[in-house]
């Protein structure tokens, strides 16, 4: 599985509600960091993070920039309800599994 496919499967388990096909990617030693988290945890992250997928309805991928095992992505996420936005995340994969993930966002 490459990069690419790796990070399109999470997004689309989110869009699936899917945890388990979720899981199975983040790697054990997994840090997550946006403006509201630093570097937490994989029992962390399905903690806060997961919940989330519930008011998904659709990730669009705009662009996704591989580079050896990181990769940046570009999406814009249709929620629900309320307005879409966009976000760039950075990615670091190993040996399929999603080791690290920066998300990068603006003010609303």
């Amino acid at each position: 599985m490459t990069v690419e496919d790796t990070i399109r499967r999470c997004y689309q388990a989110y869009v699936n509600k899917d945890r388990s096909a979720l899981e199975v990617l983040i790697a054990e030693d997994f840090k997550f960091t946006s403006p509201w988290d630093d570097r937490i945890d994989r029992a962390t992250y399905f903690e806060r993070c997961w919940p989330n997928s519930e008011r998904i309805r659709d990730f669009h991928l705009e662009k996704i920039f591989v580079q050896g095992d990181e990769a940046f992505v570009r999406y814009e996420l249709v929620p629900k309800e309320g307005n879409r936005f966009r976000n760039v995340e950075f990615f670091r994969v190993k040996d399929g599994k999603i080791r690290e993930v920066l998300v990068y966002f603006g003010a609303k």
